[in-house]
């Protein structure tokens, strides 16, 4: 049965990324790993249910790229910096822009109710925890400072992807990123 489901979220994968979500032909995606509809329907409920592992799967990934991109950003402050720009700059990739930043909200709704965005909330407030603790950022509510800083980094890369010149919003929007996370910083106004 695990063998099954990976089969079927390996060729998701493959067919959202191609084809996007609305176009997948799910008899196409089932018969492509020697499956039928019933195993997609059994392990995943249906279609959205397979995107959502699809989404579950593709995000994870970004959030492991994103903390490898900031391992040498130097202290912690610049790597949580690094942290959320290497996410935003994942908006380029594009089997990201088009199942977690394009299809991913249109199909399943709100990301910071998916539990892969969850999982990097907790991370946010680990760091921001740190951060205020060791006097590098201002004493703030560690969930509002967390959230804030996750929702600018999904928002900054909702917007690249959805971008007519992604190559351009980039750099803008890294920049906007680190400005106002700046603003967290302790002796800041």
């Amino acid at each position: 049965m695990e063998e099954n489901r990976g089969k079927l979220i390996s060729a998701g994968r493959k067919a959202f990324a191609s084809e996007g979500f609305a176009a997948a032909s799910m008899d196409e995606l089932t018969a492509s790993v020697g499956l039928t509809r019933g195993a997609l329907y059994h392990n995943f409920g249906d279609k959205k249910g397979l995107l959502a592992a699809v989404v579950a799967e593709v995000d994870g990934e970004m959030a492991a790229r994103a903390r490898v991109a900031s391992a040498g950003a130097g202290d912690d402050w610049e790597q949580l910096l690094a942290e959320g720009a290497a996410y935003i700059a994942m908006a380029l990739d594009p089997e990201v822009r088009r199942i977690v930043l394009l299809d991913g909200p249109a199909f399943l709704g709100d990301p910071s109710h998916w539990p892969s965005q969850n999982a990097c909330l907790e991370a946010t407030k680990q760091a921001t925890r740190k951060l205020i603790a060791d006097g590098v950022m201002k004493r703030v509510d560690i969930e509002a400072a967390a959230r804030l800083l996750c929702g600018a980094a999904l928002n900054a890369a909702l917007w690249v992807a959805a971008s007519d010149d992604p190559q351009s919003a980039l750099p803008r929007a890294v920049d906007a990123f680190r400005l106002m996370a700046e603003g967290f910083l302790a002796g800041k106004l």
